[in-house]
């Protein structure tokens, strides 16, 4: 199996360039490289409903980020080492 490379990594300073969340900025959380995709803080959030569980007693609806395809981010910053 080969690695597809990407140019951006978690902990990476990123700006979305296109689509709906154009000029937003943030930090690289995950990195989906098969999928070609990335997960930044705060940016494109989503409403997932949750069922009730042990954790969640109560269920209820949780925000979380949603993935944006890797071509739509330019790097900023690079993650210290």
């Amino acid at each position: 199996m080969s690695k597809i490379k990407t140019h951006v990594r978690k902990g990476d300073t990123v700006e979305v360039i296109s689509g709906n969340h154009k000029g937003s900025t943030g930090t690289v959380l995950q990195v989906f490289p098969e999928k070609s995709q990335v997960l930044i803080e705060g940016v494109r959030m989503i409403k997932k409903h949750a069922r009730r569980s042990q954790d969640r007693p109560d269920g209820g609806i949780i925000e979380r980020e949603g993935p944006i395809h890797i071509s739509n981010v330019k790097l900023l910053g690079k993650a210290e080492a």
